[in-house]
């Protein structure tokens, strides 16, 4: 058994050498054939290189942008995961509580500087801020039951306060719906009137300022609000 273990030994180291053989001998010949028509190879082997480095770099690039843009997306998802409440949870907080959360979802939205000002020397806005664009903003936070209408005067206050504060942006966010003299006061007045339904699609996802588009839209008429009043009644 000994004996033929070491003839299998052998036999394997000799093939391992005439392996390793073939092999210098195959790169010796590779190499007098590239010393002798270099002048013929040269610019294909630069090419080869040349293009193998770019095709790695773009593989690189492309799978740096597809992880980027996953780790943007999960984030963005974890952020309003996050940050979302279902409008009962929003119904039961207190006004304070509220304004926190007005604030959170500003900063979701990329707003910097957002704080809550809030209080009985707030001048009319309860958050301030500064848009990812650069523009100041002021918000009031009415965190009233469904039933309960934004009359225009609170709005008007908001309007004051904008000047006060040389604000660029008004945005008057409610859980409730704005009465009509409110709703077209905020219109006539670039001011950003967000009710209980365009609150619900800011909670869900969309940015702020994209509900602008849909600004003095999306209460009904007033069959709408009297099913409305019916419901929370």
């Amino acid at each position: 058994m000994a004996a033929a273990r070491k003839r299998r030994g052998a036999a394997a180291r000799k093939r391992r050498e005439r392996r390793l053989r073939g092999a210098l001998v195959a790169g010796g010949v590779g190499v007098v054939l590239l010393v002798a028509f270099r002048d013929a190879v040269w610019p294909y082997l630069v090419g080869l290189v040349l293009g193998g480095a770019a095709a790695g770099g773009w593989w690189l690039w492309r799978i740096d942008r597809l992880l980027r843009g996953g780790d943007r997306r999960w984030r963005q998802e974890e952020a309003v995961r996050a940050g979302h409440r279902t409008l009962a949870e929003v119904d039961a907080m207190t006004g304070t509580e509220f304004e926190d959360f007005v604030v959170d979802l500003r900063r979701r939205d990329g707003c910097v500087e957002a704080r809550r000002v809030g209080g009985s020397l707030d001048n009319g806005a309860d958050v301030r801020g500064v848009l990812p664009d650069g523009r100041s903003m002021v918000i009031q936070c009415k965190r009233y039951t469904p039933r309960s209408g934004i009359p225009s005067r609170e709005v008007r206050d908001l309007l004051g306060a904008k000047a006060h504060f040389k604000a660029d942006v008004a945005v008057f966010v409610a859980t409730t719906y704005f009465s009509g003299p409110a709703e077209r006061f905020a219109t006539e007045n670039e001011i950003l009137a967000v009710h209980r339904d365009h609150f619900g699609l800011w909670n869900n996802g969309a940015s702020l300022l994209s509900l602008a588009a849909v600004n003095g839209l999306g209460q009904g008429d007033r069959r709408h609000r009297a099913r409305w009043k019916r419901t929370y009644d």
